[in-house]
């Protein structure tokens, strides 16, 4: 399932929430978009090198092309509502964490790196869903930008689904 703009935002905010002491702005959640897709980005193009299992492999290409998709569209959304993305402590903590993840990824192989990378998504996609409920949606001040994170849900659901799937069969 292809992934918006809405759906990369939700990724993004998702782990930067904690780091901000107020609602993300709109500007901040672009920022947060961006940031966590590149972190999704960024993982799934280790497995191609490093995974070992076919439904690994499938499931980080995905993700590598979904998320490519939805920073190519919040590029376009954020120029045309004439947004900054603005650096904020959460975008900078998910890039933190992103390479924390990648490095603990290379130093794996094998099994252990295909059920430590599907633990990961299976995680991140969760933090995603709450993030939409709980953070950026009711944080959303645009409409179009508000829509878009409540019409992609359903996308972060059917990852979070597909995750779990690929994970229930590692190492089997």
């Amino acid at each position: 399932m292809k992934m918006t703009f809405a759906a990369a935002v939700a990724a993004l905010a998702l782990f930067a929430v904690p780091a901000l002491a107020q609602s993300p702005s709109d500007a901040q959640i672009a920022s947060i978009v961006v940031t966590a897709n590149q972190v999704d980005i960024d993982a799934g193009n280790l497995v191609e090198s490093k995974g070992s299992n076919a439904d690994i492999k499938a499931f980080g290409k995905q993700m590598v092309t979904d998320h490519t998709g939805v920073n190519k569209q919040a590029v376009a959304l954020v120029t045309r509502l004439k947004v900054m993305p603005e650096d904020n402590p959460t975008s900078q903590s998910l890039k933190k964490g992103g390479e924390v993840n990648v490095k603990n990824l290379k130093a794996l192989s094998g099994a252990a790196f295909d059920r430590a990378y599907i633990e990961h998504e299976v995680a991140y996609h969760q933090q995603v869903i709450d993030a939409l409920d709980k953070t950026l949606i009711p944080s959303a001040q645009n409409a179009e930008l508000k829509s878009l994170l409540v019409s992609v849900r359903p996308a972060f659901v059917a990852h979070l689904e597909h995750a779990k799937m690929v994970q229930a069969t590692v190492g089997k």
